[in-house]
Parts: structure tokens; C-alpha cells; sequence
């Protein structure tokens, strides 16, 4: 089951949808007879029941994570792009440049010149990757909902005061049925 806080539906994560495929747990007639339940009906209900649960957090986190590498994906396009500029240099459109600059400059300045306007190009590419690199988060609501529900099938310790009154407290035989 999904809790209230990750039902609601924040817009932060738009790339992923938004939403999250809600896995309810199944409907069992036996849970309102639980007095009268076998321990072997109710182990197979809590073992049923975790599988469900772990197949949720598993969709939760894979919804997550696809979102997030779309945000990686797009970021690293800029890199690829960078890389594409800084490498191969467009070099017939650069060229140009540099002997239409050799017009009115000396030609060794006028291929500096060139030079540094690739560099500055591919460091505005690179830095751009970098920005949407930099947005890239951690599955957050994965990571919440995995610590709730390790907190909730933790075992609750009781103080000794309250557990010597009850049946199975330590040095208490159990009572037989």
C-alpha cells in the first residue's frame, strides 16, 4: 500500500509522469476472521502480503529511475555535443573564418582568434550538460517509502515493566492452548 504523502501527486517529477502504478493488496475474506485464522492462513497472508509490497517498491523505484536517466540522457546529448565541436572542429567552417579574419589581422591572429570561439563554444556546450547533469536526483520517494516500510516490519522492543505481566515474557512459561 502506498502512503498517504506519496498518493499525492507533487509535479516535481514530470519526466517520470508524475504517477507511480499502484499495486493494492489483494482483498482477503479471511483478515476480518483473524481469531480464527491458522497460523499457516496467516503466515501465507503476511507472505503474500510482502511479495506485493517488495513488487511495489520495486515499481517505485524502477518509475523513479527511468525518470532520472531521461534527465542523464538529455544532459549528456550537450556533452556529446561538446565533445563533436571540440574534436572535429567544423574545420571548413573555421578555416574560413580564419582567412576572412587574416583580412584585417595578422593570420597567425586570426586562427587564435578562431581557436579560442571554438573553445568558448564547446565550454558552453559542456557547461549547458553540465547544468542538466547537476539536476539528476536520487528516487527520494523510493528511498522514503523503502525506510517506512523497514520501520514498520522492525520489531517493536517493549520496556520490561509492560512485557512481565504478558504470557511469553522472559522467564514466563507459555500458556498452552
Amino acid at each position: 500500500m502506498s502512503s498517504p504523502k506519496h498518493e499525492l501527486n507533487d509535479g516535481d517529477n514530470r519526466d517520470a509522469g508524475g504517477w507511480v502504478p499502484y499495486l493494492p493488496l489483494s482483498e482477503d475474506p479471511a483478515a476480518d476472521s483473524a481469531e480464527g485464522a491458522s497460523i499457516g492462513s496467516l503466515v501465507k497472508d503476511a507472505t503474500q502480503h510482502m511479495s506485493t509490497l517488495f513488487r511495489a517498491e520495486l515499481e517505485l523505484a524502477k518509475a523513479e529511475t527511468v525518470g532520472e536517466v531521461k534527465k542523464a540522457t538529455k544532459g549528456s546529448i550537450f556533452f556529446i555535443i561538446a565533445a563533436v565541436v571540440a574534436l572535429y572542429s567544423s574545420f571548413f567552417f573555421f578555416f574560413f573564418l580564419g582567412e576572412l579574419l587574416s583580412e584585417w589581422l595578422q593570420r597567425w591572429a586570426a586562427f587564435g582568434i578562431v581557436f579560442l570561439l571554438m573553445l568558448v563554444f564547446a565550454g558552453i556546450c559542456g557547461l549547458l550538460g553540465y547544468r542538466k547533469f547537476k539536476k539528476v536526483r536520487a528516487p527520494q520517494r523510493s528511498i522514503d517509502s523503502i525506510k517506512e516500510s523497514a520501520a514498520a516490519l522492525k520489531p517493536q522492543h517493549k520496556s520490561a515493566d509492560v512485557a512481565e505481566g504478558m504470557p511469553g515474557a522472559p522467564g514466563e512459561p507459555l500458556p498452552r492452548s
